[in-house]
């Protein structure tokens, strides 16, 4: 495997390709916002419309396990900020670390999210779930719940790829530290984080005040 340059066609100075790289990106994260914001805004219209059953169906999720997959993600993406920043600084081993940390985090947000959905099923705490029977609007809650951490965890599954295909190629020295591709890897990851800071009071702490 050939060492990926760091400056690309048809770029004539690295600085005006990072620029590039960034605006890219935002634009990217800009549609991704868009997509979630739309499903939030949705979300907010039906919980109006049936108060009592979403507030029901919020008390019956586990806000330990929410709880913990919050604190796991932020501590992630603090890894991930310091790991752009040390590569940044041409700190390679602090780079390299505050990778790892990312992913190893990041990799426990989907273990715990995924002994979370099992105990849901087990408890038919889903759409059409005996636990849901008899409660108006909480069967429109569990699917906006199913719906929202699924599509959450499928952008954390492709942040974890992103993250470990540039720290693999940093770590071999197949790229360079100081790369716009690691940058734009800790942009996305930050958007995953930001998106989990909105879910997880709406969907772990509604009925719970």
């Amino acid at each position: 495997m050939k060492p990926v340059p760091l400056l690309h066609e048809p770029w004539r100075s690295t600085q005006r390709q990072e620029r590039a790289a960034s605006f890219g990106m935002w634009i990217f994260l800009g549609s991704e916002a868009l997509l979630f914001g739309g499903l939030l805004l949705a979300f907010a219209a039906t919980r109006a419309l049936h108060v009592e059953g979403f507030r029901a169906a919020g008390r019956a999720t586990d806000v330990a396990l929410g709880t913990a997959n919050t604190l796991i993600l932020l501590t992630s993406s603090l890894a991930v900020a310091i790991a752009v920043e040390a590569a940044r600084a041409e700190r390679r081993r602090l780079a390299l670390g505050g990778l790892l940390a990312g992913l190893l985090l990041g990799l426990g947000f989907l273990v715990v999210k995924g002994f979370e959905w099992h105990s849901d099923i087990a408890k038919g705490l889903f759409p059409g779930g005996a636990a849901l029977q008899g409660m108006p609007g909480a069967t429109l809650s569990s699917s906006f719940y199913w719906l929202l951490t699924g599509l959450h965890g499928l952008h954390v599954l492709g942040g974890l790829t992103l993250l470990g295909w540039m720290g693999l190629q940093a770590w071999r020295r197949l790229r360079p530290l100081r790369s716009p591709g690691l940058e734009a890897a800790g942009l996305y990851w930050h958007l995953v984080d930001v998106v989990w800071v909105f879910l997880y009071p709406l969907l772990y702490l509604d009925g719970r005040a």
